[in-house]
């Protein structure tokens, strides 16, 4: 029995659960019952199931959480909601959610069985896209995204498990390391690849223009409102939304943000009521959002909402094994940007770009690897392509205390040229006092 014929039905009526259970095992599925949303949850966590049929109403977990929990750690899990309580707004929340559909009490079992069959019939497809984008793309990478180390391929598996789902999700990382690429990695693997995707880097709005730009504006609601706007939340069409440098967002855009999130509505400027909208969200920062919660500058529930997946992309330094497969696609492409064919890469060259420790990420390397290109023409990329830090890295020495010497004289230098020669302000930023930098200066004939 494969994973594709587990059912997981959580019901709290004693009757109906079994009553389920067993006419979906004589339809030849593996079922198991749990009688609230608790149990329901500790078996989906600890087991795989590829449905969970789930009443809303349970005792001690009901059902719309646990549809949440399934959604942020077990996306690949659909889930099938009923109730006897039947509304409009309960079908709506549960659909939004991430439910794949939705099921009204009494269950009919041939109702059941051809929503079974029907999700069994996505689920072959998806695959089957899966499998032959990866075979398209081949050495091409990952949506765009390249990399074979454990940390990149752990990546990769996040997205391929989130992807599927309408949950919300945070990307994180230093700048550089290719927030962006994984959100359109997301949307390209969701059911929605069809529709819009939109980014916007929150940092590069103007504050005052922010709720115009997000959720649109009428006509005449401020100065140069020539005419109505509908926002980018609305723009998609069902599409996704890829908020960058989330961080940056106004406090007051923050509270509409999260409404507009929770509910699907939204207030235009300058309108006098709501209007529905359809996205999905996928929001990106380098800041670290805990510290800023804390700091007053960032809404906890905002936070809370965003963080229901979140996706850490490891900087370069911690995934070096990456650099040879980035350079080679790198050198290719800027080959293609300039007409001419791609250079090959020497091997000391390599070794000082493996050795780089790229604080500004993969964005450093692609403009290191450009301007090796240009200078190298049709030959082989060398040390002396290379940018100047990277070239003066090589010059090390091999003795620990020299090589130390060599890097305190650096960063000093570094230091000062930051303070603008101000010695009392490059002692402070070094933690250090004023007269130790001063004998650090003598010893190593710094001016």
């Amino acid at each position: 029995m494969s994973v594709s014929d587990r059912i997981l039905v959580a019901e709290d009526e004693q009757v109906i659960r079994a009553n389920l259970c067993e006419s979906l095992a004589r339809a030849g599925f593996e079922v198991e019952g749990a009688a609230d949303g608790e149990a329901a949850l500790r078996r989906v966590l600890d087991e795989e199931f590829a449905v969970v049929v789930a009443d809303i109403r349970m005792p001690k977990l009901d059902g719309i959480a646990l549809l949440k929990r399934i959604v942020a750690e077990r996306p690949d899990t659909f889930v099938l909601m009923t109730t006897a309580y039947a509304s409009v707004e309960s079908a709506i929340e549960a659909l939004r959610c991430g439910a794949y559909d939705y099921l009204l009490k009494p269950v009919g079992l041939e109702d059941l069985l051809q929503k079974l069959r029907h999700l069994a019939a996505w689920r072959a497809l998806r695959q089957e896209v899966v499998r032959l984008r990866r075979h398209v793309q081949g050495h091409g990478g990952f949506e765009g995204i390249v990399g074979g180390s454990p940390a990149t391929q752990a990546v990769f598996a996040l997205i391929d498990r989130v992807a599927p789902t309408k949950a919300t999700v945070l990307v994180t990382g230093e700048s550089g390391t290719g927030k962006e690429l994984v959100a359109r990695a997301l949307h390209a693997r969701s059911s929605v690849s069809d529709r819009e995707f939109l980014a916007v880097n929150m940092a590069a709005v103007p504050p005052e223009l922010v709720e115009a730009q997000l959720f649109g504006h009428e006509k005449g609601a401020f100065t140069g409102a020539d005419r109505r706007r509908e926002g980018i939340l609305r723009a998609v069409r069902g599409g996704t939304v890829f908020l960058d440098e989330i961080g940056d967002l106004p406090l007051p855009a923050q509270a509409k943000l999260l409404r507009a999130i929770e509910s699907h509505e939204l207030l235009p400027v300058g309108a006098d009521r709501p209007v529905s909208a359809d996205f999905r969200l996928i929001a990106a920062t380098h800041h670290d959002l805990e510290a800023e919660v804390e700091r007053g500058r960032f809404r906890s529930d905002l936070f809370f909402r965003l963080n229901v997946f979140r996706i850490e992309i490891p900087p370069l330094r911690e995934r070096r094994e990456d650099v040879p497969a980035l350079v080679d696609h790198f050198a290719r492409h800027h080959a293609l940007s300039l007409g001419r064919r791609p250079c090959a890469v020497s091997n000391e060259a390599m070794r000082l770009l493996i050795g780089h420790t790229w604080p500004g990420n993969v964005r450093e390397l692609s403009n290191a690897i450009e301007r090796a290109s240009i200078l190298a023409l049709d030959e082989a990329i060398l040390p002396e392509h290379l940018p100047m830090q990277l070239q003066r890295e090589s010059e090390l020495p091999t003795e620990l205390k020299r090589a130390v010497e060599q890097f305190e004289q650096n960063h000093i230098r570094w230091v000062l040229r930051v303070a603008g020669g101000n010695r009392e302000r490059a002692a402070e930023m070094l933690g250090v006092d004023v007269a130790t930098l001063y004998r650090r200066l003598a010893k190593y004939e710094l001016k």
